[in-house]
């Protein structure tokens, strides 16, 4: 079972390629992102949102402090990246999502200062919810998502058929895998590949970049980890071959 893990290239993708070595599957680490700090840090608000462990990491060794900010985590990982570091966390979301933080923010902004600090390719759903419930809205860029230069060993994979599955764990992955396969020429080839395989997003905006590109998504997780993610992916794919086996029976 050859798999495609595009998470960068750092404790995360060790972690995934671990975890798919140990339910039996063959990864293939292809990172398509990168982290470029900008050196920025959050700005004084009155409520400052989180949205991933890595903004969670340069804050904090650009030695941020929140004062009396309520601090909120758009999910799990990011909260657990802010108590490991020592911040508080005072919200979380019931659904780890832009628009879930914003249903969870939303009664309690109305005329006061928010400050969201992210990467350069954050959805306009959270800043544009949070000010439309009246927040003062200031977005801090953290950090931007690059794609390596040597990434795209996965999309030759698929192009040639020899890719069982693709996990993609955001948008932004989607689209560098199908850059990446443009440069080498073959983005028709790979997405025909794609769609011969198991594909899974991490959440709903992941299968939508996913399908407005021409990528069939066969199923998202029932939450937003990757480790559900390989799993199911697995779970389908060892599934195949079974249905396989009987029909040659």
């Amino acid at each position: 079972m050859r798999v495609a893990v595009f998470r960068p290239d750092d404790e995360r993708l060790a972690e995934a390629v671990d975890l798919l070595e140990s339910l039996g599957a063959d990864p293939v680490a292809d990172p398509m992102l990168a982290v470029r700090p900008t050196g920025a840090t959050p700005k004084d608000a009155a409520f400052v949102v989180l949205t991933s462990k890595t903004g969670v990491e340069l804050a904090d060794d650009a030695g941020w402090d929140p004062g009396d900010a309520t601090v909120c985590a758009i999910g799990d990982a990011t909260a657990a990246a802010l108590r490991e570091h020592g911040y508080r966390v005072d919200l979380v979301p019931e659904e780890f999502s832009s628009r879930g933080l914003v249903d969870a923010l939303a009664d309690r902004v109305d005329g006061e200062r928010v400050e969201v600090a992210r990467s350069d390719h954050g959805s306009d759903l959270l800043t544009d919810g949070l000010a439309d419930a009246g927040a003062d809205v200031h977005e801090t860029v953290l950090y931007e998502l690059v794609r390596p230069e040597d990434a795209g060993e996965s999309a030759a994979l698929a192009a040639e058929g020899d890719l069982d599955a693709a996990l993609f764990t955001s948008s932004l992955t989607v689209e560098h895998f199908l850059d990446a396969a443009a440069e080498r020429g073959v983005r028709a080839d790979a997405v025909d590949g794609l769609n011969d395989a198991v594909v899974g997003a991490i959440g709903d905006p992941t299968r939508d970049t996913a399908a407005q590109h021409g990528v069939a998504v066969d199923f998202v997780p029932d939450a937003a980890s990757f480790d559900r993610l390989a799993r199911a992916a697995v779970d389908r794919l060892r599934e195949s071959d079974d249905a396989a086996v009987a029909g040659g029976e």
